[in-house]
């Protein structure tokens, strides 16, 4: 039990540590939060700071989901200990202690802990993810259908040694209706036409 306490307060260390908004203010003087959409994740900081320091914060946040939960499980924790270790990562990075218990939408983490608990649907997911804001430039509407299928997947995809298939579905299920949950502007911005495009930079 200590042991697994011990990863759960690495998990939300790492997941609240605010890339996108330590990269704005290191290379541009600014907090990304006042411009953009104000949220602090690795899409905002696209389109603020440019692609260079966007796919910098995506692939930090991405690490910030994989690294505990990868370190865990070589420490020998399994199961739905394990799971429950990427969730509080993915909880850190939403309500990070660093920015009073606010942050991202959760997409980039939760990409990272599923990619390591299941990597061949996340392929799929990422497929998906690309092929939807190739055609629509919508990058919330690609966020919202991959949250939609995580659950649908983990429900019959193959899955990694230890994971309990009925544990790696009801917590998808949850995170799935959270991170679809923290699009609620998004979908209502979506519903209304008024929702910003992906522009390359």
């Amino acid at each position: 039990m200590i042991k697994i306490l011990l990863f759960a307060v690495l998990a939300y260390f790492l997941g609240s540590l605010p890339n996108g908004v330590v990269i704005g203010k290191r290379v541009k003087g600014i907090d990304i939060r006042d411009h953009g959409s104000g949220n602090s994740g690795a899409t905002n900081a696209y389109r603020v700071l440019g692609a260079k320091y966007g796919i910098i914060v995506l692939v930090a946040d991405v690490l910030k989901g994989f690294i505990p939960v990868m370190l865990a499980d070589m420490a020998g924790i399994q199961g739905i200990s394990l799971i429950l270790i990427g969730i509080v990562a993915i909880v850190g990075h939403s309500l990070s202690f660093f920015l009073e218990f606010k942050g991202g939408k959760g997409v980039a983490t939760s990409l990272g802990v599923f990619l390591y608990l299941v990597p061949q649907v996340m392929v799929i997911i990422v497929a998906a993810f690309i092929a939807i804001v190739y055609t629509t430039r919508y990058i919330s509407l690609a966020s919202i259908v991959g949250a939609g299928l995580l659950p649908v997947l983990t429900s019959f995809m193959p899955l990694r040694d230890g994971i309990s298939r009925p544990s790696i579905f009801i917590i998808s299920l949850f995170m799935g209706l959270f991170v679809i949950y923290r699009h609620k502007t998004n979908i209502t911005r979506l519903l209304n036409g008024t929702e910003n495009k992906f522009k390359v930079k």
